[in-house]
């Protein structure tokens, strides 16, 4: 008797899509290095882990704030992740994910929603082994409390240093300009500082005021091209224009905020 072996053949191992989420640097000259090397370190891990297939690396800019909607990369993983491209995503910490609690919590329940696990390495959670919101909430809180801490850090130092005198702003106000670290005026826009003064001295209102310099084409800076209501109220209240500009236009001193 002849024995046929109609057992089936080993099936081979599934292939996990996976995607890779980094922050990489925020300063222009280290961003191609930081995402370079981000790449290299996850080629590495898709070697090291042959059941897994890098479908792509989003990787947004490392800053400092809290809000999702500012992160381009993260939104089109989530978008990749809805079009059915990805089913694992792997990134180095809760903190590097997200720092607003709630908005990483509905991004995870999202993810879980699509079928799509997450595995933050530092924190060694993965979402297919365990319940993960009850463990990210933590890190998660003290991830998005360190970003508050540290612009509040931020906010204290510059205050520190404006008042003892070492440290005057990064990007000048209208009118003025940062020389050796001092302020100077700068008398192109200095004019139309008084102007904007006058015109408010006279009864003007700030949206008033907006509507003859947009049809004066008064420039303003970095491009823009219309002044707007906060943009003069911005001017008025710029305690720095105003001690720049009352040496030399009287009707400056005293002018209401």
């Amino acid at each position: 008797m002849t024995v046929t072996d109609i057992s089936r053949e080993p099936q081979k191992p599934t292939i996990i899509r996976l995607a890779a989420y980094c922050r990489v640097s925020s300063k222009s000259t280290d961003q191609l290095h930081s995402f370079a090397a981000q790449i290299r370190y996850y080629k590495d891990y898709e070697r090291m882990n042959p059941q897994y297939k890098l479908v792509d690396v989003y990787a947004d800019e490392g800053l400092s704030g809290t809000d999702m909607k500012k992160r381009d990369e993260q939104n089109r993983l989530i978008r990749d992740c809805k079009l059915g491209k990805i089913d694992r995503v792997i990134t180095k910490s809760v903190s590097r994910f997200a720092r607003n609690t709630q908005e990483l919590l509905v991004a995870l329940r999202t993810l879980k929603e699509l079928g799509v696990s997450i595995y933050f390495e530092e924190q060694g959670i993965d979402s297919d082994k365990m319940n993960m919101e009850m463990l990210v909430t933590f890190p998660g809180m003290a991830a998005q409390q360190e970003s508050v801490n540290i612009s509040d850090h931020l906010r204290r130092s510059y205050q520190m240093r404006m008042e003892s005198g070492e440290f005057n702003c990064c990007a000048p106000a209208y009118g003025c300009d940062l020389v050796d670290g001092q302020l100077v005026v700068k008398e192109g826009e200095a004019k139309i500082i008084r102007h904007i003064f006058d015109l408010y001295l006279q009864g003007i209102g700030k949206q008033n005021i907006a509507n003859i310099l947009n049809a004066e084409g008064v420039p303003r800076r970095y491009a823009q091209e219309k002044w707007y209501h906060s943009t003069v109220n911005y001017v008025i209240n710029n305690g720095c224009v105003k001690i720049g500009l009352n040496q030399e236009h009287p009707n400056s001193k005293g002018a209401p905020v």
